[in-house]
């Protein structure tokens, strides 16, 4: 990397909160602005609460039209709310870009909207140089009743956290999508099926979850771990709401599946992009009401930690042993594009 340039991902999280403090302007009827953990920005809109987020798709370019729709809706399914109206703007490469390719993506846009009962309104496409593969930048806006919105500033000290499914689904995917072939080489023709469908199955929309948690329990706080991974994800979080937090090693489940490919291309698991998991906190008492009926749901979940007062930051505690939590300042899914 050369001289103070910045490494592909994300902006680190301290760079971020800076640009962030410096440059934001609020404006009117603003209930939740930009911030580190925060998922989307919620507008006072009368009656209910206009949720809009944007999140672009740059790690993968196979069903690249699905990936836009569900990571943008999971995040509007993090405040509480539900996803409404879709715009897509399709940046494509110069010299490698034929019809095909934009029907192919818009008809998987188009069919994820549609399954999710989103309205697709618009967007702009456009052959853009100095890229090599497609990119979607998607802008998802929703709605949430004024009196179900969810945000981290209502997390509180001693608060339970709960993650679902396990790690690291998303990161499965693209791996076996990206590296097919090595894949296949090593681990097989059915492992690399089962990997790359962890698309779909178990799948890296969080909308179902996160209805079932706010249909069981008044929930605090939610937080889809993206690039970063579950780590990170707990650090943003963390952050947001102005809280410490003491994970549980020992609970987080790693998927079978990411611990093979993690280990193969060198990766570590909890700093490895996660969409597909949702981190839930709540009240204690209501904690294993949430658990239970997500598994009822088939869904997996599991209790990892607790909420402490200010101060710490992360904590990861193996046993007795208690030590701050890993931080990586970029994803480890990077590694298998250099």
């Amino acid at each position: 990397m050369k001289k103070n340039k910045l490494p592909i991902g994300k902006l680190q999280i301290e760079h971020l909160d800076r640009m962030l403090q410096k440059y934001q302007v609020p404006g009117d009827r603003v209930i939740v602005g930009a911030g580190i953990g925060k998922d989307a920005a919620v507008i006072d809109w009368g009656e209910k609460y206009l949720v809009a987020k944007t999140d672009p798709i740059t790690f993968v370019t196979d069903e690249i039209g699905f990936y836009a729709v569900t990571i943008n809706a999971n995040d509007i399914a993090c405040t509480g709310g539900t996803p409404k109206w879709f715009m897509a703007a399709l940046l494509l490469p110069e010299g490698e870009t034929g019809p095909e390719l934009v029907d192919t993506i818009m008809n998987q846009i188009s069919a994820t909207c549609e399954a999710m009962g989103i309205g697709l309104v618009g967007g702009h496409t456009e052959i853009t140089h100095g890229i090599d593969r497609p990119i979607v930048v998607g802008q998802m806006l929703g709605e949430v009743e004024r009196e179900a919105l969810v945000r981290p500033e209502n997390i509180r000290v001693g608060d339970l956290i709960i993650l679902t499914k396990g790690i690291a689904i998303e990161a499965v995917s693209i791996i076996a999508r990206e590296k097919e072939a090595e894949v296949a080489s090593v681990f097989g023709e059915e492992f690399l099926k089962k990997a790359a469908n962890f698309l779909h199955e178990p799948g890296i929309g969080v909308l179902k979850e996160a209805r079932i948690a706010a249909r069981t329990a008044q929930i605090h706080g939610m937080h889809d771990p993206t690039e970063g991974g579950l780590m990170m994800g707990l650090h943003e979080l963390a952050r947001s709401a102005e809280v410490s937090l003491e994970i549980l090693a020992g609970q987080i489940r790693v998927l079978e599946e990411t611990q093979k490919l993690c280990g193969h291309f060198k990766l570590d698991p909890l700093g490895t992009i996660a969409s597909g998991a949702l981190i839930i906190v709540t009240d204690p008492v209501n904690a294993d009401a949430v658990v239970k009926s997500l598994r009822q749901e088939a869904i997996s979940a599991e209790i990892i930690g607790t909420v402490l007062p200010p101060g710490k930051g992360v904590l990861f505690r193996r046993g007795s042993d208690v030590r701050p939590a890993p931080w990586f300042e970029r994803d480890e899914l990077t590694k298998i594009f250099e």
